[in-house]
């Protein structure tokens, strides 16, 4: 069910800032970009998370832009449609979660 599964997109240049911390942070070879979703109880709502792991055996495994992308099988219906995105401004920089429909009409960037 899950082998052609791809929910999350990266973009070429979030691809290129997550090699860029591999490389500086000397994060250990075979861990991949971790996406997924927390909390979700209550009213809180679910908050979309990003971070380098290891895989788990529960996990779905793909790549893109040449990056191993890890996510939880559970997480899935919260990340579909979603796309993480590297922002540079001058009052912050980090990686966003964009709509996929937004890269693929050329709204974005």
């Amino acid at each position: 069910m899950f082998d052609n599964l791809r929910p999350v997109l990266l973009t070429p240049l979030a691809a290129a800032e997550a090699r860029k911390i591999m490389q500086t942070k000397n994060i250990p070879a075979g861990y991949g970009l971790r996406v997924g979703a927390r909390g979700g109880h209550g009213c809180g709502g679910v908050s979309l998370i990003i971070g380098f792991d290891k895989q788990k055996e529960s996990d779905l495994s793909y790549e893109v832009e040449g990056i191993t992308i890890l996510i939880d099988k559970k997480h899935t219906m919260y990340l579909i449609g979603k796309a993480v995105d590297f922002y540079e401004g001058a009052d912050a920089r980090g990686f966003i979660f964009v709509e996929q429909e937004a890269i693929e009409r050329g709204g974005w960037h």
